[in-house]
């Protein structure tokens, strides 16, 4: 399956793969919750979700018998990895409002500078959809906000795994990752 990165990547999801996907889809669900107020055109995408965790739960979760260690281990570092993320995100909202305020702007005056609609400007700064680089940029630029504040620096622990792999068969023993951990607080 490809990342779930954006809510519009729910249309064409069949099933969730892994836990990250249900922890991610959890909390996509969580905001669109949040976002159906404003935004009714979300309740189908919402709905969909819905369903995909619950088809995934019966399938991996629903007997006990076969849960194993690995599969609850598995699962409490997807619940870290994507806590991590919510607090990256919570983090670069304050950022970008607390900037807003100071220029005396709202997320309507920023929507316009990147052109982009009301509702999406929402969606990003719920972290619901990603900002494009060249969006990031532009905040970056004008309102002085450190890119390590607005830029994700952690991989996903398929990705770390990845790449250690590859660094094993490139078989460059000098060559890591900087850290141990799936992701950076």
């Amino acid at each position: 399956m490809k990342e779930l990165k954006d809510i519009r990547d729910i249309q064409d999801l069949e099933k969730l793969e892994n836990e990250y996907d249900f922890e991610k889809a959890f909390f996509l669900d969580r905001k669109l919750r949040l976002m159906i107020k404003d935004h009714p055109e979300l309740k189908p995408l919402r709905k969909k979700l819905g369903r995909l965790m619950s088809d995934y739960e019966d399938r991996v979760w629903s007997d006990p018998e076969k849960v194993s260690e690995e599969q609850v281990e598995e699962s409490e570092k997807a619940e870290r990895t994507v806590e991590a993320e919510r607090k990256f995100i919570k983090k670069r909202k304050e950022a970008i409002k607390k900037k807003l305020k100071e220029y005396d702007m709202n997320q309507q005056d920023l929507g316009k500078l990147l052109d982009h609609p009301k509702s999406y400007i929402s969606e990003l700064m719920n972290g619901v959809s990603p900002f494009s680089m060249k969006d990031l940029v532009i905040i970056h630029r004008l309102f002085g906000i450190s890119l390590e504040t607005l830029i994700p620096t952690y991989l996903q622990s398929d990705t770390r795994a990845k790449i250690n792999e590859t660094i094993n068969k490139l078989n460059k023993p000098k060559l890591k990752l900087k850290k141990d951990d799936i992701f950076s607080e």
